[in-house]
């Protein structure tokens, strides 16, 4: 059987040379890392695997999973490859009996419907789920946990801040069901802070913003994603607001460089924004990626703004993460498009190849 190609390549070189003396704090060192099957947690297997490959860390990766299936499915090229598979609920697994030296806590179900419709299970699921991984870390000896956080805990960023930054003191509506997934990072967030005070755990935690890249979902709520999605297709790309409110994307190479230097480098019960400052409105960003590529597709804004409307933001400040830590983007917009637009394709071609290969 020929081994799958790994089409990130390119990208996971790209995140090593940018992170040269980052890794060898992991050398021998056991990571315990859940929420692998998501968008960030499938780029953290690939680095962890990569960096572990080419440094020869000799480093191991336990893996919480609830579906270990979905996971072999999306990340083929990674069976065999040193990753240990448990399978289990974030807020009630067994604890495994080795000792684990590092955390990273990025599991949370971040579905637009599952706040709509089970906004308790959603709250539930990342308080508990946290609570639950922090007793683990204290209980496995665990030095470092990361937290991935969200840029929603600032409730709505008011029109006039342009970018939000971590000092900021608004927050979500309480008294709103759909607040459950920002209120639930909220006190995530606390919880870590409380262990950390308890236990002297480091406690890393990354407000993650708005991404593109390889397995970003292409049929969620995600407007950068439904676009690609059209674009592959050659559909119309439909805008279904005005296309006012104004977002800011990172691709995942760049996500990787700033949530592993987090980890490994940032300081303990202090939350960085994790995003990009560029901001573009949904009807621009529309427009980009329908250009982008080997075919035009046509723009449809379904949505008409409503005069003196205040615009919608949800854009980041990372002045502290580029103080502090150094960090910057890498990749603009514009060839993060291209490069998730190519990798589909490649992966979609990669399938059929693997599954006719199947039914021979």
């Amino acid at each position: 059987m020929i081994e799958p190609v790994n089409l990130l390549a390119t990208d996971l070189d790209h995140i090593l040379a940018c992170t040269p003396d980052l890794w060898e704090e992991l050398r021998g060192r056991r990571v315990f890392i859940t929420g692998a099957t998501g968008f960030i947690g499938c780029w953290l297997l690939e680095t962890f695997v990569w960096a572990n490959e080419q440094f020869g860390l000799n480093a191991t990766a336990t893996i919480l999973t609830r579906n270990p299936q979905k996971l072999k499915h999306r990340l083929p090229h990674l069976t065999d490859r040193g990753l240990e598979l448990i399978v289990g609920d974030v807020r009630n697994f067994s604890f495994p009996g080795n000792k684990f030296s590092h955390i990273i806590h990025a599991a949370t179900d971040s579905s637009a419907e599952l706040n709509a419709q089970h906004p308790e299970l959603m709250f539930d699921t990342i308080v508990e789920g946290t609570r639950h991984c922090l007793d683990f870390a204290a209980r496995s000896g665990a030095a470092k946990f990361l937290l991935t956080s969200s840029g929603a805990v600032y409730g709505k960023q008011p029109p006039n801040l342009t970018r939000i930054s971590e000092d900021f003191q608004g927050g979500p509506d309480p008294l709103e069901p759909g607040s459950a997934y920002a209120e639930g990072k909220r006190a995530a967030e606390l919880l870590c802070v409380l262990a950390a005070n308890q236990t002297g755990l480091e406690v890393k935690i990354a407000r993650c913003f708005a991404f593109v890249g390889p397995y970003m979902k292409l049929d969620a709520h995600f407007a950068i994603g439904n676009f690609i999605r059209d674009q592959l297709v050659g559909a119309p790309i439909q805008v279904q607001g005005d296309g006012t409110p104004l977002r800011s994307y990172m691709y995942a190479s760049d996500l990787m460089i700033w949530l592993w230097t987090i980890f490994l480098r940032g300081n303990s019960c202090r939350a960085y924004n994790v995003g990009s400052e560029h901001d573009i409105s949904i009807a621009d960003l529309a427009r980009a990626v329908a250009g982008t590529g080997p075919r035009r597709t046509p723009v449809e804004i379904l949505g008409k703004p409503v005069a003196g409307a205040a615009v919608m933001r949800y854009v980041p400040s990372t002045e502290r993460a580029r103080q502090e830590l150094g960090l910057r983007c890498t990749i603009s917009l514009g060839a993060a498009v291209e490069r998730t637009l190519k990798w589909n394709r490649c992966r979609k071609a990669q399938e059929v190849v693997a599954s006719s290969g199947a039914t021979r």
